[in-house]
């Protein structure tokens, strides 16, 4: 009996550790598709509360902090229309999560529309009670490309 009661213990502890975890990598989730959303609005306002002040940006054209994507993204230089996201991997790590998207995005740049294939990866620090991305960085990957989980 005591054995089916330490089993069952076990049991439920590994349930809610395993719960707790998800919920976090699905809040990451979350905040990923939603970014998504609002790169694609120009919602700097958002985006702003979202980007730490000291975040790095690696696209195909170059890299830049912060204010350089808010103002590209505002200006519409360069306007990240859509995403279609195909997979996402989460990986949480103390107060750290790391987030792999593979994506179709289509963009308006220099005044035409473009369609790229892309593994974007993605790192957040949890500072306060709040999310904040440190890293965004654009691969340009075959569109047959899996992220592994």
């Amino acid at each position: 009996m005591k054995k089916h009661l330490f089993l069952l213990t076990f049991i439920l502890l590994s349930a809610s550790y395993s719960f707790s975890q998800t919920s976090t990598e699905q809040e990451i989730k979350k905040l990923s598709m939603d970014k998504w959303q609002w790169m694609a609005d120009k919602d700097v306002s958002k985006l702003e509360e979202l980007f730490d002040d000291k975040a790095k940006f690696v696209h195909m054209s170059g890299s830049w902090k912060t204010d350089r994507e808010l103002e590209i993204i505002e200006t519409g230089s360069i306007w990240y229309k859509n995403a279609e996201v195909h997979d996402t991997a989460v990986e949480i790590s103390g107060n750290t999560a790391v987030v792999w998207n593979r994506i179709t995005l289509t963009a308006h740049v220099r005044g035409s529309d473009v369609e790229n294939e892309f593994t974007v990866t993605e790192v957040y620090q949890k500072q306060g009670e709040d999310w904040k991305m440190l890293v965004f960085t654009f691969s340009s990957v075959r569109d047959t490309h899996e992220i592994e989980h």
